[in-house]
């Protein structure tokens, strides 16, 4: 694999596309329009600093400044995916719109190309239909902030050709992460498995009036040890996911939904990336 393409710049999506670059490949990241674009430009600016200060070792010469010129960003589906060896697929966690993506690309890209979901809670399968070649396809997540937690879960589906799950381990390892091979489908894969009954619970205290975001991811960090609580977790995470996939859950969840709606993203406050979600960062974060 030489050429790859990111669909979706969002907060991961942009880390896939960067991390990639940073180790050497030439990256398309696509999105659906300029605005989205000159945020994406944004985010690998901030990325490129980001890796200077942590001082993350690449396997590319140049550094982090360099990735970023492996990088080209456009709006054009039919263009973005025209040499794709691989497409790695970060658009918002809504099957619908993921379905749609999958069938644009199924008659856009070549023939050859493998298709990979980076869905955080989807099973692959259902996807594998809309691809028009499910024995090329199958589900590559990434953890956020992939340059430090640096697993990549890989799960097929029946239908993946075991050489192309190959090809696609063999992928995540040359981008400097620690392949995580799944022996069968499963939503939320292992990671996810873990993380979203820990943060379901915490949604569920905050709207059942328990005790307020501070106060819970206080409890967590000094009963734990752990370095983040699990709010500040979902703003890492960001708030528009995590409505996407509370609003497809039980009554509780749906609740919690809509409290994220109500109060933090019909007012712009999306987590880390906008600068404010539960809580308030500096800008460039």
């Amino acid at each position: 694999m030489k050429n790859i393409t990111v669909l979706g710049t969002g907060v991961l999506g942009s880390q896939i596309a960067f991390q990639t670059a940073f180790h050497g490949f030439d990256v398309v990241a696509y999105d659906v329009d300029q605005p989205a674009l000159d945020r994406a430009a944004e985010r690998f600016r901030a990325l490129a600093a980001r890796y200077a200060a942590d001082g993350v070792e690449g396997s590319a010469d140049g550094g982090a400044e360099a990735a970023i010129a492996r990088v080209r960003l456009s709006s054009d589906l039919a263009d973005a995916v025209a040499t794709a060896d691989l497409v790695i697929e970060a658009v918002p966690e809504n099957l619908e719109l993921k379905q749609d993506i999958y069938r644009r690309l199924a008659g856009t890209a070549p023939q050859t190309t493998i298709f990979a979901t980076n869905s955080s809670t989807l099973l692959p399968s259902a996807l594998a239909e809309s691809t028009g070649r499910p024995d090329r396809f199958l589900a590559l997540h990434f953890a956020n902030e992939i340059w430090s937690h640096n697993t990549a879960e890989i799960m097929g589906t029946p239908a993946t050709d075991p050489a192309v799950y190959q090809q696609v381990v063999d992928f995540a390892g040359r981008i400097g992460m620690v392949p995580i091979e799944i022996k069968k489908e499963k939503a939320g894969y292992l990671l996810n498995s873990l993380l979203v009954p820990f943060l379901q619970a915490a949604g569920e205290l905050l709207v059942d009036g328990i005790a307020d975001p501070q106060a819970i991811d206080a409890t967590w960090r000094i009963g734990t040890g752990a370095p983040a609580g699990p709010f500040e977790i979902y703003d890492i995470v960001g708030l528009t996911t995590a409505y996407n996939i509370s609003r497809m859950g039980d009554e509780k969840q749906q609740a919690f939904a809509d409290l994220l709606k109500e109060r933090y993203i019909d007012q712009g406050k999306l987590g880390v990336a906008t600068g404010e979600g539960f809580y308030a960062y500096p800008r460039g974060n």
